[in-house]
């Protein structure tokens, strides 16, 4: 398996693209990149497997990767698609408690669990933006759960591809959908034939382009908002 480990000083991490350290002053940001380093995975390869030691907590500098667990009878639950900026392995569980894995090239950064507990105690500020950090986790595990409650397949799709958009702040309407259709339907609880078959109708009712398989172009927000929110025709 590729994966290649390296030490700020060689690959000059700028503090101020991590989120972690947005808002910390200059010495608090120094003593969290003192225990930084780079790890770099390939499309498809594991970055920790459920049941493993958490020992590490990750940060996604560049990137994306699909969280999931897997059921007793081999099912696969995609819990969430993260990318920069997003934190890994953050809970006081000793054992990871899902999967993840790169769904493009993916660029970490790693900080030693044992080391950035202590400068949670030690670095004004850090406890604080982790907690902010916290709070926009907990929003998007409800944002799921109000996918994954009474909505319709077409609301769940509408729902899915304007939080993409939000996501990657796509103000020109045109989102990258880099998971493959089957991990767009394990994360909606549908099969792969329901959101083919929907995205379809979505492009054939003019509410959205596919140029591509891993880009979709938003052509209506209004009336997928409208989809989204149960308003619309919910059997399109």
């Amino acid at each position: 398996m590729f994966a290649q480990a390296v030490t700020n000083a060689a690959l000059k991490i700028d503090p101020a693209r991590l989120a972690v350290t947005r808002g910390l002053e200059r010495q608090a940001s120094g003593h969290l990149m003192a225990i930084t380093s780079l790890q770099k995975k390939n499309a498809g390869e594991t970055l920790f497997a459920e049941g493993d030691d958490a020992d590490s907590v990750y940060e996604i500098v560049q990137g994306m990767v699909r969280l999931y667990k897997l059921m007793p009878d081999g099912r696969r639950l995609i819990t969430g698609f993260l990318s920069a900026g997003n934190l890994l392995n953050l809970g006081s569980d000793r054992i990871c408690i899902y999967t993840a894995e790169a769904i493009t090239a993916v660029t970490l950064c790693r900080y030693k669990r044992s080391a950035f507990e202590r400068l949670i105690d030690e670095v004004p500020g850090l406890a604080r933006r982790l907690l902010v950090m916290t709070s926009h986790e907990l929003r998007a595990a409800q944002d799921r759960m109000l996918l994954l409650g009474r909505k319709s397949a077409t609301e769940k799709v509408a729902s899915f591809l304007l939080l993409m958009a939000d996501r990657q702040d796509s103000d020109g309407d045109a989102i990258e959908v880099p998971m493959t259709r089957s991990d767009i339907a394990d994360y909606l609880g549908l099969t792969i034939e329901t959101v083919s078959r929907t995205l379809t109708k979505l492009k054939q009712d003019d509410l959205i382009a596919i140029p591509t398989v891993t880009r979709i172009e938003i052509l209506d927000r209004d009336r997928l908002e409208d989809l989204a929110g149960g308003e619309g025709d919910a059997e399109i």
